[in-house]
Parts: structure tokens; C-alpha cells; sequence
């Protein structure tokens, strides 16, 4: 089975994102892992540039948008997500996990991923959580175990 970018993302997400003293120092020490594990060199390199572009989205200009406003899919945005995946999105900025910026970096970060394939709801979970763990937003650890929870999560969020 053909491994992609997304594939390759949820690997790294999941082997580093807890492990911040095991983490190589370089990528050349992350791509010789990801080709230990498996991994198409091709497909890696994708998997960089997403994580590039990633770091390079954060500085999107905060958005002012009434709380009453409603996001509406481009047509090339609703071709790229599942239905149930738009309703997930829509559903994490108005639960407060997503701001309306965030919200436009999953949505970015989605269409980045060279795939002519639909996301999921499971692959766009992936591509939440590390948006919002790259975020220079200001998330505590709790916070965002928080929203691990609700993102992965089969059940409703309940705030107190």
C-alpha cells in the first residue's frame, strides 16, 4: 500500500510531538527514522514541505468575524473535505477549540496536502492537532490534552 504525505504527518505527529528529549536535532535525523519506518523519500519530502509551509502559516493575520458569522466552503475547499469533516471543522470553532484563524490554517494546511483524494474526518483530526500544537496561540499542556480529547474523541465536548 502507497504511503502519503498525511500518512507520513500523523507518523511524525505521533513518534515526537510528546517526546520533545527524543526528538532528533536535525531533519536528517527524522527523515533517516521515517526511511527506517518505511516511508517513500518522495513522500517525506512532501511531508517537510507541508511542516515548512506550517510554521511559515502561523503568522496569518488574526481575523475579526462576528460570532453570528458562518464560514462557507470554497468550492475546491468542499471537493478537498468530506461532508462530515466540514461539519467537524465548523463544529470545533464553534465548541472554542478552533479560533477563526486557526480555523483558517486547518482549511490551508488541508489543501497543502498533495493528495487528489478526499480528507476524512480521521486525517483532518490529524492535521487539528497539529496545527494547534504548532499555534503560537497560548495553550497550556492541560489546555491542549484538553483538546486532544475533544478532537479525537467519539463523543460530544462538554464545557464547564
Amino acid at each position: 500500500m502507497k504511503e502519503g504525505v498525511i500518512d507520513v504527518l500523523m507518523y511524525i505527529f505521533s513518534c515526537y510531538a510528546d517526546q520533545d528529549d527524543d526528538l532528533p536535532e536535525d531533519r536528517d535525523g527524522i527523515d533517516e527514522d521515517l526511511r527506517a519506518a518505511g516511508f517513500d523519500s518522495l513522500e517525506i519530502d512532501k511531508a517537510f514541505d507541508w511542516l515548512d509551509g506550517l510554521a511559515q502559516d502561523d503568522d496569518i493575520p488574526s481575523i475579526d468575524q462576528s460570532s453570528q458569522a458562518t464560514r462557507i466552503f470554497a468550492p475546491q475547499e468542499s471537493a478537498r473535505l468530506a461532508q462530515n469533516a466540514q461539519g467537524f471543522l465548523i463544529f470545533l470553532e464553534q465548541s472554542g477549540v478552533l479560533t477563526p484563524m486557526l480555523r483558517e490554517l486547518v482549511i490551508n494546511r488541508v489543501m497543502a496536502l498533495e493528495s487528489d483524494t478526499e480528507v476524512d474526518i480521521e486525517e483532518l483530526k490529524w492535521v487539528v492537532m497539529m496545527v494547534l500544537f504548532n499555534s503560537s496561540e497560548e495553550h497550556d499542556e492541560d489546555t491542549l490534552m484538553h483538546y486532544e480529547d475533544i478532537v479525537f474523541a467519539d463523543q460530544p465536548a462538554i464545557f464547564h
